[in-house]
């Protein structure tokens, strides 16, 4: 993200000459102290950057100098530019304007070489859109309201202010300070639905108070998962289920069989989210130790059976 607003500082700093720190500040929601840090930086990398006291001072350039792509080889200019886009697909402001002024400069091709979703597979636009907009709730400390579809499958208002996005075993959460619950909560995206930004009194919210981040009670998903016991299994899954296996197990708890099957030796925390996990596997699946899950597996099996013969 430095490296991104650096360069934007600079073009800043070639096209208008003179700019002050709190206007440079404004521009890309920096503090003053950060303005100035990133000239340091600027400096100690060869811009010849300085700056002025008084009325008509600020930040400069000194006149003769060029941004001369002399100065980088052709692999350094096709890694800036990778970096640049890997921000742009990533939705970052503004590099995508950075990235096509450098290709220009450069006089390099533009190669569509990422592009990063973070909507599953699937997904409709409404879900597409969400991850821009909690993006923007971020960066502007705005706060938003939500329907979120609980654990034990109930629908509740909420409103909450928005302080990171969080990836966790193939999920995604944002971390937001729930008013609710005055305290902090880590709610799944995929169960957040009419997500909205508020508008008018309310809609902002200043620098994350401190009893925000040391709120008691501070629930997330997977580490109430992690704290349970783990247990030892004995698994095995059919060739079907490879897609699976490699992406979900470590590669020394793999052993293939002559059958083609899987033998998986693994340990994993105990309780239902353990049975709801191993059911997803469906019939290509089979607990082979300890016996005490592999009696459980056959009892919920059975009741799920009993259904559909009926």
């Amino acid at each position: 993200m430095q490296i991104s607003r650096l360069l934007q500082m600079t073009y800043i700093l070639l096209e208008k000459g003179t700019v002050t720190a709190p206007e440079l500040a404004e521009r890309f929601e920096v503090s003053v102290r950060t303005v100035y840090r990133d000239v340091e930086a600027l400096s100690q990398a060869g811009i010849p950057v300085y700056t002025s006291q008084g009325k008509g001072g600020g930040i400069s350039l000194t006149d003769r100098f060029v941004l001369n792509k002399s100065l980088l080889t052709d692999k350094e200019q096709d890694e800036i530019l990778f970096a640049l886009q890997s921000f742009s697909a990533a939705r970052l402001p503004d590099s995508g304007e950075v990235f096509s002024k450098l290709s220009s400069l450069f006089r390099k091709n533009s190669t569509s070489w990422i592009e990063v979703d973070f909507s599953p597979w699937g997904s409709g636009l409404k879900q597409k859109e969400l991850y821009p907009l909690l993006k923007q709730a971020i960066l502007e400390r705005k706060v938003i309201s939500f329907t979120y579809l609980d654990g034990a499958g109930e629908q509740k208002s909420r409103r909450a202010a928005p302080l990171k996005l969080l990836f966790k075993d193939r999920a995604w959460y944002v971390e937001a300070y729930s008013f609710e619950k005055a305290a902090l909560r880590t709610f799944k995206i995929t169960r957040m639905s009419n997500v909205r930004l508020i508008e008018g009194d309310g809609a902002h919210f200043l620098e994350p108070q401190q009893e925000w981040m040391e709120s008691s009670g501070t629930y997330r998903e997977e580490i109430k998962v992690n704290e349970m016991p783990r247990i030892p299994l004995v698994l095995k899954i059919d060739p079907a289920g490879a897609y699976r296996i490699v992406d979900e197990f470590r590669e020394e708890d793999i052993l293939k069989q002559e059958d083609g099957s899987f033998r998986i030796t693994t340990d994993m925390p105990s309780g239902e989210w353990l049975i709801q996990y191993l059911l997803s596997y469906g019939d290509l699946l089979e607990v082979m130790e300890p016996g005490a899950v592999r009696l459980e597996m056959k009892t919920r099996t059975a009741k799920m059976a009993k259904k559909y013969l009926r």
